[in-house]
């Protein structure tokens, strides 16, 4: 498995930098670093007192730990997620609550996952007409029920 130095910096003392829990993980799980209670049908910016400098040519992707979603009705809102290369502020996760009872987060608690991705750029070129496939324009379910 290739590696990648990816700088992480703790903006806060309870920060806790982003861990891989097994030598296999293709993910790294992210922490909160305060108490949270979600209500039922919110939605929450929940903070990881991390901010990292990932390598160019790379993004972190963010998605929901297994775990968290299994275990209760927290959701990775923007599921998923990018961290871009370029930015440099407070990695933060939107969590929602689509339960029916307040959920709880506390500090420490693992809240979501990364993956380093390497990233293609698209140079995209004008045309006044695409080549044509078998499935043409077919979409939105058009090959089921």
């Amino acid at each position: 498995m290739q590696e990648v130095d990816v700088k992480a910096k703790p903006m806060f003392e309870k920060a806790i930098i982003p861990t891989y829990e097994s030598k296999g993980a293709s993910g790294f799980d992210f922490y909160s670093i305060k108490d949270y209670k979600i209500k039922p049908g919110k939605t929450e910016l929940v903070r990881t007192g991390i901010s990292v400098e990932i390598p160019e040519g790379y993004e972190i992707v963010i998605r929901p730990r297994s775990g968290l979603s299994l275990k209760t009705k927290l959701r990775v809102a923007n599921s998923p997620g990018t961290i871009d290369s370029d930015y440099r502020g407070e990695i933060k996760i939107i969590l929602e609550n689509t339960g029916e009872e307040t959920a709880e987060i506390k500090t420490g608690d693992r809240i979501a996952q990364g993956v380093l991705q390497e990233v293609l750029r698209s140079n995209f070129i004008k045309v006044r007409k695409l080549d044509q496939t078998d499935r043409g324009e077919g979409g939105f379910g058009h090959t089921g029920k």
